[in-house]
């Protein structure tokens, strides 16, 4: 994907498929632009913010690289680019370079089949560790990030630890007890918008980076029909979520509240914390600036605090089709690598609002981006972080918001709601085909 969409588009689509923005094309290009140069496509989605970020990429790469021309190409997203991309790359029509999603939508392309291995690049030594398996086969690493990445965590007001002399957990039971105090104080501890019924799913969705730390093998053998819900350590997310709630941890119009509600909320200190998606920082850009350097963000924590890591929602890559070949082949190779210098990031959180740090460490957050992206940064450096399970898996239930809605409003314990989930999961797999179940 460009991750970075309107901040409720973006956030909406959380943990789910949509999350991830599938490209497909309108136009083909390529070839000599008859002045000697070698003319390269690259195709991006035309919604959000993509073609003025891929425009200015064009701008500043045709400057460094005079003898490489690229001509940007543009279509759909949703299914309907889907589709098309699906097509395109069967019938051999693709772009020279084309932005999809990473994760197990990029699996479904058959990449070893429909994509040129970039293992050999330069670039691919400095991808994090977490960035690697996600745009790669068994047989080599086929894409490159475009973008930065995003966290479901939790977001905190400084404002009010520090007034309460608290410090940030790293295991449950800290949470637990700094929720405590926050209640004492007066304060709302957790802030949940089930106005909003995608909000109430990051204790789920947030907790799978911990899931992973204590089960490296979940997601393979979850995708095979092994591994469930109803079974520790997944229970969890859901087991936190009904704690919350008879711990009466929530705000009180927790059933009505909104998105936006929830930012205001933790902007001000009305509440302490918000388990949500980091792109929430561009609300608070937008709608708190005064507010902004007062909120911070952990990973939401594991029982264990050795088990505590950041989930990650990781951003799209930028791929190159078997069909581009030649000296169309090693201009595209040029061009990948420069979306990933210094001067490419540069470019994009430039034009973007960045959601969290970069996947690769050839690139850094710009020193004026807020506190709260900082914040992520040594959750990547010191390799705490786990993709969220939708990059593992192609396998999400689609009534997960509305199960997560139960639970954390006290309607259906964790253990029910989990059976119910993994029966919704079920179903999808099957209608997906996959094996075992």
């Amino acid at each position: 994907m460009n991750s970075t969409r309107t901040p409720r588009v973006l956030l909406a689509a959380a943990g789910v498929a949509a999350l991830a923005l599938p490209l497909a094309a309108c136009s083909t290009g390529g070839g000599d632009s008859g002045d000697g140069k070698v003319e390269i496509s690259f195709l991006t989605q035309n919604t959000g913010s993509n073609i003025e970020v891929a425009e200015a990429l064009i701008e500043a790469f045709e400057a460094e690289n005079p003898d490489i021309t690229v001509k940007l190409e543009s279509q759909p997203a949703g299914t309907e680019g889907d589709n098309l991309m699906k097509t395109k790359l069967a019938t051999g029509e693709m772009e020279d370079v084309f932005g999809y999603n990473s994760g197990s939508l990029f699996q479904a392309l058959n990449p070893d089949q429909n994509l040129v291995p970039l293992d050999d690049q330069p670039w691919v030594g400095d991808l994090i560790d977490t960035m690697t398996p996600v745009v790669s086969t068994e047989n080599g690493i086929y894409g490159a990030p475009f973008g930065s990445a995003q966290a479901g965590a939790i977001v905190y007001n400084k404002k009010v630890y520090e007034d309460l002399g608290l410090e940030v957990p790293t295991s449950w039971d800290e949470f637990a007890a700094n929720n405590e105090a926050i209640k004492a104080a007066g304060i709302a501890p957790v802030i949940q918008t089930y106005g909003d019924t995608w909000t109430s799913q990051l204790f789920v969705l947030g907790d799978f980076g911990n899931v992973l730390a204590q089960d490296p093998d979940w997601a393979e053998e979850y995708t095979g029909g092994e591994r469930k819900y109803v079974d520790e350590p997944a229970l969890a997310g859901f087991a936190n979520q009904q704690e919350g709630y008879e711990a009466d941890w929530w705000n009180e119009d927790f059933a009505s509240a909104v998105y936006d509600d929830g930012a205001r909320m933790v902007a001000t200190g009305e509440g302490a914390h918000y388990p949500i998606l980091t792109g929430i920082v561009t609300t608070f850009q937008q709608n708190f600036p005064d507010e902004i350097e007062d909120l911070g963000v952990f990973a939401l924590p594991a029982h264990d605090a050795a088990d505590t890591k950041l989930t990650v929602w990781l951003p799209n890559a930028v791929y190159i089709p078997k069909t581009t070949e030649g000296d169309k082949l090693e201009a595209a190779k040029t061009f990948v690598a420069f979306i990933n210098s210094p001067g490419g990031c540069e470019i994009q959180t430039t034009v973007m609002v960045p959601s969290g740090p970069f996947a690769t460490s050839a690139c850094e957050l710009p020193d004026d981006v807020p506190g709260l992206l900082k914040d992520m940064q040594p959750y990547f450096d010191e390799g705490n972080t786990n993709p969220a399970l939708e990059f593992l898996s192609p396998i999400k239930g689609p009534n997960l918001e509305n199960i997560t809605v139960e639970v954390g409003s006290g309607i259906r314990p964790a253990e029910d709601g989990a059976a119910l989930y993994d029966e919704d999961v079920k179903k999808q797999a099957q209608q997906l085909g996959l094996d075992g179940w």
